[in-house]
């Protein structure tokens, strides 16, 4: 599943892979190998792709391909998973889909995608998003082409922060304890305040701090991998994850992620200084204060000496093996990465998959800026089949968090369980 959408944003979270409808006419022949009109299937999420980008990428792809038609389809989240699966099994699959980057390895596996390693140059693989790549390859293959994806940042209120005498972005940890106990000094006799929300369970931050101790939720040896949370580093991550949450003195639930409830409608009620999220964010607390968009500036999340990693989620394009028009397909795909369109997903906000060049994104304001600054230091969860199951079910790293937080266990116990739990899921 992807592991972030617009609607869900959060842990945000869920979204799955693309499914498919079906594609008609062809072979695997290139463009000329069947003669009349053809048909190629495109399968996009809801939310991926602007109305107008589709619009003149399909009108520039057909006039390129005289006799074909794209036969463009929008698919839900909800339930794709299933729909992609049957899909995927049939003799009438679609030709182009796009699939979330954690459930990119699922499909991969089970061989239901074609091949293209030979391929990946035409799709400018020189300049493919690193915190995507990895989850587009199985066993040493090429199976997917990073399409799109984002990452977390800190949301912070300008006025508050000048109110309370900062005068610059904390740019590593020090400097952010550092800035949160200025805000609680200015505004702490406010009983509602919070210097920043951080809800207990908020596990792709924590991977922030785990990584930037040099830790891993798992070691890989091939294709196979073995949790890792009971290392040094690790425990150091979550350490300072329990830090963080005991001097910003947040009112967050512990046994609860961003959504439950949702943050962005906790930092717009003006209470809140800061909160760790995704860019588009800004635009849901604006709903219930509009000011909060000019208010609201961001930087990377800060580690030890500098940015800290950041989780990146979101969509790879893949072409399923039982497409009848594979060439076709190819040519789709080598269009829609290319800069001219990747240019566009910056321009809406999103980091481009397939391309280096930044600058639109840069330009879309403090969050998206702040984002593109991380975006260099991104990275995925471990590209295993097994990662949809923990994201479908209790993710072990909510739990460890929460047991870590509440005292319910100490941090040998919590880390020990969420291994047993994760090398479960690993070994399918």
């Amino acid at each position: 599943m992807r592991s972030w959408s617009k609607s869900l944003i959060g842990g945000v979270a869920v979204a799955l892979a693309v499914a498919g409808c079906a594609g008609s006419g062809g072979d695997t022949g290139g463009d000329n190998a069947q003669s009349g009109p053809r048909e190629l299937t495109v399968w996009l999420m809801n939310g991926s792709a602007p109305e107008t980008l589709t619009n003149a990428l399909h009108q520039e792809f057909q006039a390129a391909h005289p006799g074909v038609t794209v036969k463009y389809e929008v698919q839900q989240w909800n339930g794709i998973q299933d729909k992609l699966t049957t899909a995927l099994a049939s003799n009438d699959a679609p030709d182009v889909i796009e699939i979330g980057n954690t459930q990119s390895p699922k499909f991969a596996q089970q061989r239901v995608l074609l091949d293209i390693s030979a391929d990946t140059a035409s799709f400018n693989k020189d300049q493919w998003l690193s915190g995507l790549e990895g989850s587009a390859t199985w066993d040493g293959k090429q199976y997917a082409v990073p399409f799109y994806a984002a990452n977390r940042v800190v949301l912070y209120r300008k006025d508050m922060f000048e109110q309370a005498g900062i005068t610059a972005e904390p740019t590593n940890r020090a400097e952010w304890l550092a800035a949160i106990e200025k805000l609680k000094a200015k505004f702490g006799s406010d009983k509602d305040f919070q210097a920043l929300y951080l809800p207990g369970q908020n596990w792709y931050s924590l991977l922030s701090f785990i990584w930037d101790e040099g830790g891993d939720i798992a070691t890989q040896d091939g294709t196979t991998f073995k949790a890792a949370l009971d290392s040094p580093q690790a425990k150091a991550g979550l350490e300072f994850y329990k830090e963080l949450v005991e001097a910003s003195g947040t009112k967050a639930p512990k046994d609860a992620d961003e959504q439950t409830p949702e943050q962005a409608g906790i930092y717009g009620g003006g209470k809140v200084a800061m909160i760790i999220g995704l860019p588009w964010e800004v635009a849901t607390a604006a709903k219930s204060d509009p000011k909060i968009t000019e208010l609201t500036g961001a930087f990377p999340i800060p580690g030890k000496a500098g940015p800290a990693p950041v989780f990146q989620g979101g969509s790879n394009l893949a072409i399923p093996a039982n497409s009848k028009d594979q060439d076709l397909a190819k040519e789709y795909i080598k269009l829609i990465s290319s800069a001219k369109y990747q240019s566009e997903f910056a321009k809406a906000g999103m980091i481009p998959g397939t391309s280096t060049d930044l600058s639109a994104l840069e330009a879309g304001g403090p969050a998206s800026a702040a984002m593109a600054k991380s975006s260099t230091n991104g990275k995925g969860v471990p590209a295993t089949p097994g990662w949809a199951t923990i994201e479908a079910g209790q993710n072990p790293l909510k739990d460890m968090l929460t047991a870590y937080l509440t005292g319910a266990k100490s941090i040998d116990q919590a880390t020990a369980d969420a291994n047993a739990v994760l090398n479960e899921a690993f070994a399918g």
